[in-house]
């Protein structure tokens, strides 16, 4: 019999004798028996080398750091010297013959001017500044932060205060700033402290309370109800959150038996607990305070020619770390000729508490205001 036959059938692929199908279908050739197969994963080719899957790029978050920080850097830089140029400087500190020499200590002419020259009528009407002309003095501070440890001291001169006035005799000091301007009142606050002045501010009405805005109002704690319809005021007993419409009104306000004396105290209350708001964490890190704040105080306050912007945070630092507040000893408050009511100084305290502050010396304790 030839090859491929056998007894009862041909067979031949997957038939079987007597023609059924062999079970199990056509046999599948493996991989010796001719067929192609695909390179496992992982196969290496003769004569190639692995090509390597490519990395990803991890994001170098210390570089990125870095990037932002200077970039902030940057952008603080550039604020700060566009703020520092856009303060309005004015010739505040002139030499003049006589002029105490410089003393220990830094010393500041803080100064509240009632101009409205720069107010709308909506303005005017809102913080109840009515429509005065001219510019006078409503606010007269002197602070003076020592060159060493301590507080800084806070003293609040009496806009009444009767003092000589260069070319002018004698009358209230914030006639000086009537008749000179900020040089003219430099120079009578000089002569009659003996201080030697060594930075000037000024703000006005409108300023102040957009500053006191920018903090998000200041908290006070008030004593007695305080209403003022000329200094648009109304406020109840108890600790509140002043706005910069009533804080303007707190501090100008002058219904008390003892007129200004009281509000030169309460000058000295507002400005310390506005100062540290000011100078807190919460502020510094708001950009939503810390910016409104910056631009606020450039569009209001005047500094003298040589100020600049860290003298301003220097002193605000040193009010809100901890500051004596006093006011001049007072004599009396005589009728003058011409004057009117003035404010007359104790002499012998006065010199005993401006001879401390020229020395760089602690204010005698008994010239500071007793707790109540």
């Amino acid at each position: 019999m030839s090859a491929g036959y056998q007894q009862g059938g041909y067979q031949q692929g997957g038939y079987r004798q007597g023609g059924q199908p062999r079970q199990g279908g056509p046999r599948q050739r493996g991989p010796q028996q001719g067929g192609y197969q695909q390179p496992q994963a992982g196969y290496q080719q003769a004569g190639r080398r692995p090509v390597p899957a490519p990395k990803r790029r991890r994001p170098r978050i210390g570089r990125m750091i870095a990037v932002v920080l200077v970039v902030l850097l940057a952008f603080g830089i550039g604020m700060w010297f566009y703020v520092d140029s856009s303060l309005r400087r004015l010739d505040a500190l002139g030499d003049y013959e006589g002029r105490p020499a410089d003393t220990p200590g830094t010393n500041w002419l803080l100064v509240g001017s009632d101009a409205r020259d720069d107010l709308t009528e909506e303005q005017k009407a809102q913080l109840s500044t009515g429509d005065a002309g001219g510019q006078r003095t409503d606010t007269i501070m002197l602070l003076h932060i020592p060159d060493g440890s301590g507080n800084s001291t806070l003293v609040s001169i009496p806009r009444d205060s009767y003092v000589d006035i260069p070319g002018n005799d004698k009358n209230k000091i914030n006639a000086a700033f009537a008749f000179g301007g900020a040089p003219l009142l430099v120079q009578t606050v000089e002569g009659a402290t003996g201080i030697h002045i060594d930075h000037y501010m000024e703000i006005g009405f409108g300023g102040f309370a957009g500053i006191v805005d920018a903090v998000g109002g200041v908290d006070m704690c008030i004593e007695e109800p305080m209403q003022d319809p000329l200094a648009g005021l109304d406020l109840q007993p108890g600790c509140q959150e002043l706005d910069g419409t009533q804080a303007l009104g707190f501090v100008r306000s002058r219904a008390f038996a003892t007129a200004d004396l009281q509000r030169v105290e309460n000058q000295r209350k507002f400005l310390a607990a506005l100062s540290e708001k000011a100078t807190s964490f919460g502020t510094l890190v708001n950009p939503f305070k810390a910016f409104p704040l910056l631009f606020a105080g450039t569009d209001s306050i005047s500094v003298n020619s040589d100020d600049h912007l860290h003298n301003l945070a220097g002193m605000a630092f040193a009010m809100g770390g901890g500051v004596d507040t006093v006011t001049v000893p007072v004599g009396g408050t005589p009728t003058v000729p011409g004057a009117g009511s003035v404010v007359q100084w104790d002499r012998d305290n006065a010199l005993r508490l401006f001879g401390a502050l020229e020395k760089d010396e602690p204010v005698p304790t008994d010239l500071l205001p007793q707790p109540k």
